[in-house]
């Protein structure tokens, strides 16, 4: 008896087991097992990844000694030393091509101020390539180049949200320019959120080698489609260390889809802002564990207000899909089409809650009326605008914020010596508040010998007074 239960219990033990664990090891049975390889996969999507070359024309600043007015007075202000004087700079990345009738993906600080964009495909074919849209938010850029007719090879979308951890992946780009390169590796996280300092990620953490000049390029999963577009890499060296990011193929194709109807990349807003449960705050809310976003503030007649959400309202979920941070919730607002409707899962106070959210753009009201200030005055050389919702939403700042905003600078400019900064928040002049781009002017067209000029800087809020 007692050898029989041992049986069992063996029996047992080995149909408990993993498969792999109950498979022997063996030496290939032939040739094919041995010659198991990527290379079909690769031969198929390597074609649609291609090199992005760029030049930029860039004014270098002239000589300090030029303020000096006797300097000036014997070499004039048109010499070498004072006139500022061009430079072509040039820089590669990678790129991907999603349409076969030419549009191009890649990263936004691939082609960044460029002047000359030239698309690359492995046969040698070269294409000037035109700026189809741009976004800072999301670091895409949407290319075309005219093929005249000719259909391009290139890779089909994957559902990003559907890749797990373990799954392998091959990154395909040009790293450091030696030519198209291809890694192996696998995918090490989702849903990164906390790297690269954009409020609209949802990174994919690949151990796959990503490297400068791999920039735009490829993310691919084993069935040949695109899983996301390689852009970010955590480095001391410069070089890869197997932490590789990627911009997940679902925003891609979101992005892609609205740049391609010639109106720029416009996105649903959602119309609310809030903050991530910490375990304090779910301790007070009386939850098992740290989840969803605490709604803190809701725009008066946006779409979060039209669905119901309210203040104090936790979201847990879009659409099925958990929520952790304010940044996770713009991407799952991000990746939707306009004109739909998504799903908000909501917890109030205590009971749970399905919102139908409207999925439309953030609204321009006021317009921006982007102005350049001149004359004389201590505001001379700066362009300001209306601050709206979706000017907001473009510049990636807070949605609720309202005012005149400075967007540039011209360089030795009145504004740029008082130390104005792209971003500063207009305020006040001479202790008047100045709402709006007209009122802004109507105050600077008042004369005087001094002027008090309020602006705020982040959080914090500057006053200079300046004198004639």
């Amino acid at each position: 008896m007692q050898n029989l239960a041992r049986a069992l219990l063996a029996a047992l033990a080995l149909l408990s087991a993993p498969a792999w664990a109950q498979a022997p090891k063996a030496v290939p049975a032939d040739r094919r097992e041995v010659m198991l390889s990527f290379a079909p996969l690769v031969k198929q999507v390597a074609p649609a990844v291609v090199n992005i070359f760029t030049k930029r024309v860039e004014k270098v600043a002239r000589s300090p000694l030029m303020d000096d007015p006797v300097f000036r007075r014997f070499f004039g202000e048109e010499r070498q030393f004072g006139a500022p004087r061009e430079r072509v700079s040039q820089s590669l990345g990678s790129g991907v091509i999603v349409d076969p009738q030419g549009f191009v993906v890649t990263n936004n600080h691939v082609i960044e101020g460029a002047t000359e964009i030239t698309v690359s495909l492995p046969d040698r074919r070269e294409y000037e390539a035109v700026l189809v849209a741009a976004d800072k938010r999301t670091d895409l850029a949407i290319l075309r180049i005219d093929t005249r007719g000719e259909l391009l090879p290139h890779i089909e979308y994957a559902d990003s949200d559907a890749l797990e951890v373990g799954d392998i992946v091959l990154a395909i780009g040009n790293p450091f320019g030696v030519g198209q390169t291809v890694t192996q590796g696998i995918v090490s996280a989702v849903g990164r959120t906390d790297v690269g300092g954009l409020d609209t990620q949802s990174f994919i953490q690949t151990d796959a080698a990503i490297n400068p000049g791999n920039s735009g390029g490829a993310l691919v999963t084993l069935d040949g489609r695109l899983a996301g577009i390689n852009t970010a890499i955590f480095s001391r060296s410069g070089g890869s260390l197997g932490i590789g990011f990627a911009i997940p193929s679902n925003l891609v194709a979101a992005t892609a889809a609205t740049a391609a109807g010639g109106k720029g990349i416009v996105r649903p807003w959602l119309g609310a802002a809030g903050q991530p449960v910490t375990a304090e705050i779910a301790a007070s809310l009386g939850l098992p564990r740290p989840a969803g976003i605490l709604v803190s503030n809701i725009y008066p007649g946006g779409p979060a207000a039209r669905a119901g959400l309210r203040t104090g309202d936790l979201i847990l979920r879009v659409d099925g899909r958990e929520v952790a941070d304010p940044r996770s919730l713009k991407y799952r607002i991000f990746t939707r089409k306009l004109g739909e409707t998504a799903t908000l899962d909501v917890l109030r106070q205590g009971t749970p809650v399905s919102l139908a959210l409207p999925l439309q753009p953030a609204p321009e009201d006021p317009p921006r009326q982007i102005t350049r200030i001149d004359g004389n005055n201590p505001l001379a050389g700066a362009t300001v605008a209306n601050l709206s919702p979706a000017f907001a939403e473009e510049l990636g700042i807070d949605g609720y914020a309202s005012g005149v905003i400075v967007t540039e600078l011209a360089a030795g400019s009145p504004a740029a010596r008082v130390r104005l900064r792209p971003g500063d928040m207009v305020l006040r002049i001479n202790n008047v508040d100045t709402p709006s781009v007209d009122r802004l002017r109507q105050e600077l067209r008042k004369s005087g010998q001094s002027w008090l000029l309020s602006f705020k800087r982040g959080e914090q809020v500057v006053n200079l007074e300046i004198r004639r």
